[in-house]
């Protein structure tokens, strides 16, 4: 009996050490993420199942072209998913579907071979502060983002897109791309 009794003593101890560490590592590390609408087509499509790396906004300020996962400003129980396209300090204006980012009296106009072309995105004109991102998805003319809510405060970043996980037909980590 007593070794009964020891047995299932290992048993919970391994299964409390492994739900410690799981949800350690969910709140802090890693977590996966569903992605809802087609706000990020064809990047990401309705129902991609994600890995969001959540540590390394913790370290460094995020890049161009990094896809965040973050909590909508206007409520912070909703989780979006966009594309950074501007970093703070940065003047950004969107004309005739380009975007054009200036900073220290150097302007850029942005490729951005994700994007579709034609979308009447409207003419942006705005200037982030520190700690502020604007963000857009890919699918701009039927995305919600910073055009309409402005940029995005750093704080509310949960994390950023690592991989995909689901469907299995189209698992790829992801990296921001270069401009």
């Amino acid at each position: 009996m007593k070794k009964v009794l020891h047995a299932l003593l290992e048993v919970f101890q391994t299964v409390v050490l492994a739900v410690v560490a799981v949800l350690f590592v969910r709140a802090f590390v890693a977590q996966p993420f569903l992605v809802y609408g087609a706000s990020m087509e064809p990047t990401f499509s309705d129902g991609d199942y994600l890995l969001v790396d959540e540590l390394t906004p913790r370290f460094r300020e995020l890049a161009r072209g990094e896809v965040v996962v973050f909590r909508y400003p206007g409520d912070e129980r909703s989780f979006y998913i966009k594309r950074v396209i501007g970093l703070p300090g940065e003047h950004i204006t969107i004309e005739n579907d380009l975007v054009t980012v200036t900073k220290g009296g150097i302007s850029t106009v942005l490729a951005e071979p994700y994007v579709a072309r034609n979308l009447a995105m409207g003419n942006v004109d705005v200037a982030l502060r520190d700690g502020e991102y604007y963000v857009l998805g890919d699918n701009r003319g039927f995305s919600f983002d910073s055009r309409s809510w402005g940029p995005l405060a750093d704080d509310h970043v949960v994390g950023l897109v690592r991989m995909r996980l689901w469907p299995f037909s189209s698992a790829l980590a992801f990296s921001a791309p270069t401009y």
